[in-house]
């Protein structure tokens, strides 16, 4: 039996009739009459089952009764040409083999649809349904996607650390990293926990960013970008937030705010093109269960030049239509920080297409931003998209010791992290600017999904970290 070689049902599906073929997969659907069974398998290289067509006196009655839905099999026989509607080819069974029993009645994933909430519940099992294997099929062509483009611009991907002890936020929003007993906590003469016991000898946590460590590259090797896992620890139950997810986040020496946003335009659109050029199949099958305009949103930024504004005029833009009678949940002046139904409003209601916006107020933006001459904004810039509202978040960095230090004074900020921050204002500062980029923010513009927690594979939501 294993001296054919296995084929994956996605090549099958387009090999000519006639060859002796080896399939493995999972069982999606198995039905018939009492000569011949109709076995639907499935081995995750595509959303598209392969039919076996099996004689059921040529086989034993044990083995047949043992493939049931779910259950994983390995299929010898022959590649014919179809005679049922669906596909152009099928295999005709010679022999079988059972690698793992599945109980029809246990088995989670039944044939019927079936809510994400209740997938969620079962996400060790959700892979195995063509909503995730398309999904994560897709992920996985996307962060390839992402090395590429850096790759092929000369970027140097740099690895920065999972455990910090920078608030690159400084938001305070950090989960602790520590191996001391939380039943006998050592204790310091002020009362406080004593940290130099720990592990690293101080109080450690994971990154909510890997930008300032980011920067340090940018400023010794040009144009760098990081790709990994970040942590934030914001009691967000919403469709936009989770506590562990994934960030691109590139670093650029010598690029003021209008390169930054050049190259972050380019880089998402290359993305975006890239997804509908490698993953058509999986956006057409996810386009035809749940949202019959995905391909022409996607095909939209493709061909379209982003908008770009100031935030002031943005929160013009805002107050008119609440004058007019637009009603949003939150209110709008100058200064607030914009919701997701702002920003929504701005691209989908008002200029219908991507929006870049602009030069917002320092006052909530992070300090490491490049103040302008007005005193009162920073060169930040936020991309706004469809149905998501902001996607990437970026700016130009503040090269000024001097006004970087008095930033950091002024806010109270700790200095004893900082120094080696500072340092690089110190020793041959520059100009420099960079952006992140959520990885499944990105997902959910291409998949059309709704929950962020449906585009990874297992969300870290508060209250929820199983597996």
């Amino acid at each position: 039996m294993e001296q054919i070689k296995r084929s994956k049902v996605k090549a099958l599906l387009n090999m000519n009739a006639g060859e002796d073929v080896l399939a493995k997969g999972w069982v999606r659907t198995k039905r018939g009459n009492k000569e011949v069974a109709f076995i639907a398998l499935n081995d995750g290289s595509t959303t598209k089952n392969i039919q076996i067509v099996v004689d059921k006196a040529a086989f034993d009655e044990n083995t047949l009764a043992k493939i049931t839905t779910g259950a994983c099999i390995a299929v010898n026989g022959k590649l014919v040409a179809s005679i049922g509607s669906g596909q152009a080819v099928e295999i005709q069974a010679n022999h079988i083999e059972v690698y793992g029993e599945c109980d029809p009645v246990r088995f989670p994933l039944q044939k019927k649809n079936t809510s994400f909430e209740y997938l969620r519940t079962v996400a060790h099992m959700r892979p195995r349904t063509n909503t995730f294997g398309a999904i994560l099929r897709i992920r996985s062509h996307m962060a390839n996607a992402i090395h590429r483009y850096f790759y092929e611009k000369g970027f140097v991907y740099l690895n920065t650390p999972i455990i910090t002890q920078s608030d690159c936020e400084g938001a305070g929003q950090m989960f602790q990293v520590t191996t001391l007993d939380m039943d006998n906590l050592p204790r310091n003469k002020k009362g406080g926990i004593d940290y130099s016991k720990d592990f690293f000898g101080k109080q450690t946590s994971l990154t909510v960013s890997g930008q300032l460590e980011g920067e340090l590259g940018a400023t010794a090797l040009g144009e760098i970008y990081t790709f990994g896992p970040t942590f934030r620890a914001e009691n967000s139950n919403t469709p936009r937030h989770l506590a562990e997810f994934w960030m691109i986040e590139p670093e650029m020496a010598f690029y003021d705010i209008k390169d930054n946003m050049d190259l972050a335009e380019d880089f998402i659109k290359s993305l975006v093109k890239y997804a509908l050029e490698n993953c058509r199949e999986d956006i057409e099958f996810l386009a035809s269960k749940y949202d019959e305009e995905l391909i022409s949103r996607l095909e939209g930024v493709c061909d379209t030049e982003f908008v770009r504004l100031t935030y002031t005029e943005g929160i013009e833009i805002l107050e008119k239509a609440v004058a007019a009678g637009t009603q949003f949940e939150y209110p709008v002046s100058w200064g607030v920080d914009l919701q997701s139904e702002h920003e929504r409003y701005l691209v989908e209601k008002h200029f219908g297409k991507p929006v870049i916006l602009t030069d917002y107020p320092k006052e909530i933006k992070a300090f490491y931003m490049k103040q302008n001459e007005d005193g009162k904004t920073v060169r930040a810039m936020d991309i706004l998209f469809p149905k998501i509202g902001e996607i990437i978040g970026g700016s130009e960095r503040e090269a000024s010791f001097a006004l970087l230090d008095e930033r950091v004074n002024e806010l109270g900020m700790s200095r004893t992290n900082l120094e080696w921050y500072l340092d690089t204002r110190r020793f041959g500062s520059c100009p420099h600017s960079g952006f992140g980029l959520g990885f499944e923010r990105l997902l959910l513009f291409v998949t059309g999904m709704q929950n962020i927690r449906d585009v990874i594979p297992f969300p870290r939501t508060p209250k929820n970290a199983e597996y």
